[in-house]
């Protein structure tokens, strides 16, 4: 197959979070329904909420939620460079699904020009195989002032000889200069890839936007391919990145006795409401572990912010992943948060902490190579005997598993199967491993650790409460709710890709989107 002629479009947006990731899936989604092989692309991502791949490595969050929506495993190549911020030290580089390298913003700036011939090489991969590539940009491409090392946008766009829609987004207001104005700061190379627009999380009377759809093409020449009013749905499917956690009601419930839709899940439990917090971490990463919490109708998830105090009535604190957790560790500390949740537990409530938040929870954690910026220790929450130690290769692997005899004393049932996958630096050791409470396939000894009285647990595995079982069981335990639960996590996700799709369908010209897909290499 002539992988130069691959049909394939591009999603450039007018600026950051402007909806494109979503936008993708949407379209991964519709496209497959009709019948055609379709794959999703990022060239360049930058984002601590990563995906294992099927294939060993790891991609961000969004690219595997538009796998899912095309139907396909993930690789590796779906996202070729991923980007990870760190502390002191600049932002990890993933290319093709392993650490490159850890560089700050000049040095990889120099970099990127190195890293193109991956890039093409990870999309000729996927076009192998593909009817159909959807391209999902960076950023903005009127980024003018970093065009000559880009890899995200035109850069990307013109190596590949691949077409381009520019989203612009009306809900954040100026979204016709943003447009004109975008096309206005294109070279005339760069601008003959751009074929037109898409107007994203339009509220209100469509027909009063007609007349912006002559000023755009009269001023540019740019073709509309329609108008996607909001979704309401889009809290039930996983957010791309951290900018999530900064909006207000994003994981929270409704203050005025009624229950929000916050997720795609069955019937909830009537019961009482479980209060669930989590302190928002500088380098909070995989925060998707907190979604299927969220999605539950009797969950009241509360993301701290700092300056909030943890509030005293909450069942759980829950300490996320962290791409630095020393450096997230030393700020938890700063926010007082620690003894906030020394408090807490000293007073009945229970604790979990998820990888980078387990080992928080230790006596110790030890970084002497400078994994993650200046080598040293510092203490942790003492609320587990264990200690880290930030050395040897970074863990990366999907696994199942189930809990085990072990977690009988804490607020769980011996063999609950759970799923989800690792990545992480560091081994964790000490007493309360010999407590581990998941037995994880591959491994010789049980993951995590529990403390003495059973309530604070810890452990490498993300994505476990995504485990319907798992997650009915723990949070019947720490409410002291024996109501059933009989939501589906994974379902819900699935339907909201389907409502996602529909609405696509009716909004935008797909028809129109795929004939311009087929224009490449003509």
């Amino acid at each position: 197959m002539n992988v130069q002629s691959v049909p394939a479009l591009m999603l450039q947006g007018t600026g950051s979070d402007v909806g494109k990731s979503m936008l993708v899936a949407g379209l991964c989604r519709a496209f497959a329904r009709r019948g055609l092989r379709v794959r999703p692309f990022k060239p360049q991502n930058m984002s601590n909420n990563a995906a294992v791949t099927d294939d060993g490595g790891e991609i961000g969050r969004a690219q595997a939620l538009q796998a899912r929506a095309a139907g396909v495993p993930t690789t590796v190549h779906m996202n070729p460079v991923l980007l990870k911020p760190q502390s002191d030290i600049g932002a990890q580089v993933v290319v093709q699904g392993k650490v490159l390298t850890s560089a700050k913003a000049r040095d990889y700036y120099r970099l990127k020009r190195d890293l193109l011939p991956k890039v093409i090489e990870s999309f000729e991969v996927m076009a192998r195989d593909a009817d159909l590539v959807l391209v999902e940009g960076a950023g903005s491409p009127a980024e003018v002032n970093l065009r000559a090392a880009d890899i995200a946008n035109m850069g990307f766009a013109e190596a590949a000889k691949v077409p381009v829609i520019l989203v612009g987004d009306i809900d954040r207001g100026g979204v016709i200069a943003s447009i004109v104005g975008t096309h206005a700061l294109l070279s005339d190379d760069d601008r003959r890839w751009l074929k037109g627009y898409v107007i994203n999380k339009f509220r209100g009377d469509v027909s009063l936007f007609a007349s912006a759809t002559g000023i755009i093409e009269q001023a540019c020449g740019l073709k509309g391919y329609g108008i996607a009013t909001y979704w309401q749905g889009a809290h039930k499917l996983p957010a791309e990145d951290g900018v999530a956690l900064e909006k207000a009601g994003k994981y929270q419930r409704r203050t005025d006795g009624g229950a929000t839709d916050n997720g795609a899940n069955g019937d909830g439990a009537a019961g009482r409401v479980i209060r669930i917090a989590v302190p928002h971490l500088p380098r909070i990463a995989n925060f998707d572990d907190l979604d299927p919490l969220a999605a539950e109708d009797d969950v009241d998830l509360l993301v701290i912010k700092p300056g909030q105090v943890i509030p005293a009535d909450c069942d759980l604190v829950l300490l996320p992943g962290s791409k630095s957790t020393m450096a997230d560790l030393r700020f938890l500390k700063e926010q007082g948060w620690d003894i906030d949740i020394l408090a807490h537990h000293r007073r009945g409530g229970f604790v979990v902490g998820i990888c980078g938040g387990y080992q928080m929870l230790g006596r110790m954690v030890h970084d002497p190579d400078g994994v993650e910026g200046k080598a040293g220790s510092e203490a942790g929450l003492g609320l587990l005997d264990v200690e880290t130690v930030m050395a040897g290769d970074k863990t990366l692997r999907k696994t199942d598993g189930l809990t085990t005899s072990d977690a009988v004393r804490g607020p769980l049932e011996c063999g609950i199967a759970v799923s989800g996958y690792e990545i992480h630096m560091g081994q964790t050791e000490g007493p309360d491993r010999m407590r581990g409470w998941l037995a994880l396939d591959g491994l010789d000894s049980p993951d995590g650790a529990i403390s003495a009285d059973g309530r604070v647990l810890g452990c490498y595995l993300h994505g476990l409460f995504g485990s319907d079982a798992f997650r009915h069981g723990f949070l019947a335990a720490i409410g002291g709710d024996n109501d059933p639960r009989q939501s589906s996590f994974d379902a819900g996700v699935d339907a909201a890709l389907d409502e996602l799709a529909d609405h696509l369908e009716a909004c935008l010209d797909l028809d129109g989107l795929l004939e311009l897909a087929k224009s490449r290499g003509k």
